[in-house]
């Protein structure tokens, strides 16, 4: 059984000996929205999801990731550095037992600590990545995966072995700039008619493009005047400031991604579509376009584990 535990929902899947996925469920009951404070919640919330497949398969192995793996998490599974792949992450994994004698094996994230940059952590994403490395065998040479979200990731791989990577708060940092700054006072909660709003996005892109050093913190009172002048419509607003924000996050990305390096891209539908519009408009290939790689991920992050030596008389 494996779980995609994140901030904001859970994810449970059935799987057989195989990998295949023969049951799924969805819960609210990420690890900020818990059935109740502390241990006891992740374990409501975890019975709540499987206890009937836990009745059903007595002994299946589970293996959990994400942010339950966190400082905020059920049990901290601590970061290992990059480089890193499958086998490191399943030699350090966090592991609890529930009260009905459940082993879950969480885990951990992965640390870059570049010595000419901030460090940076990704937790979950490295899940996706072994589930994308299985399903695509032409990545795992060398790759570069983009993974749109409230925090953004561009994540290297070289011989199957995440090398290095890099953060950026694109997804936050609009939701904050529409719903909490006057940005968003001359923005409108109906979207702008699609032509419209890709014409938009496309300003927002060509504006990121032609940018210079500090030129984002004067570019982005750009979609407040060009309100004020109508140079947009109010419904074209939040669409310009999605392709500068974008924009800045792609030149940037790009810039440090080596030329003719397969790009791969993991994320939800519209946020992707965005992302791979930004991309063509900036002359890059077309990204490879991944499904939920967590499932695949987090069976060969059990496999790794040594758990499934004998799952085939518990499987479904």
């Amino acid at each position: 059984m494996a779980l995609d535990w994140g901030t904001s929902s859970l994810r449970a899947f059935l799987m057989n000996a195989a990998g295949q996925i023969v049951a799924q469920r969805s819960s609210a009951h990420g690890i900020v929205n818990l059935p109740e404070p502390g241990a006891t919640g992740f374990e409501r919330a975890f019975e709540g999801v499987c206890g009937d497949w836990l009745a059903a398969h007595h002994g299946l192995p589970v293996v959990a990731g994400g942010m339950v793996g966190s400082a905020q998490g059920w049990r901290e599974a601590a970061y290992i550095p990059c480089p890193a792949d499958l086998r490191d992450l399943a030699s350090r994994p966090a592991e609890v037992t529930t009260a009905k004698g459940v082993r879950i094996l969480i885990a951990p994230g992965v640390l870059h600590t570049p010595s000419e940059a901030a460090p940076d952590v990704i937790r979950g994403e490295e899940i996706q990545i072994a589930g994308a490395l299985a399903e695509r065998p032409e990545l795992v040479a060398g790759s570069h995966f983009v993974m749109p979200g409230t925090h953004s990731k561009w994540v290297e791989v070289r011989e199957g072995r995440i090398t290095r990577f890099a953060t950026y708060m694109t997804g936050e940092v609009f939701a904050v700039l529409c719903q909490h700054s006057l940005l968003g006072r001359l923005m409108t909660a109906e979207e702008a008619p699609s032509a419209e709003g890709d014409a938009a996005f496309a300003q927002g892109v060509a504006m990121a493009k032609e940018s210079g050093p500090g030129d984002f913190a004067h570019q982005i009172f750009a979609a407040r005047t060009l309100g004020l002048t109508k140079g947009l419509a109010p419904a074209q607003l939040k669409p310009f400031l999605s392709g500068l924000l974008i924009g800045h996050e792609l030149v940037s990305a790009l810039g440090k991604t080596e030329r003719g390096t397969k790009l791969a891209m993991i994320g939800e539908g519209a946020l992707c579509a965005r992302y791979a519009q930004g991309l063509a408009l900036l002359g890059a290939p077309p990204p490879i376009s991944l499904g939920n790689t967590a499932p695949g991920g987090l069976f060969r992050f059990a496999l790794a584990a040594g758990l499934l030596q004998h799952v085939k008389e518990a499987a479904p």
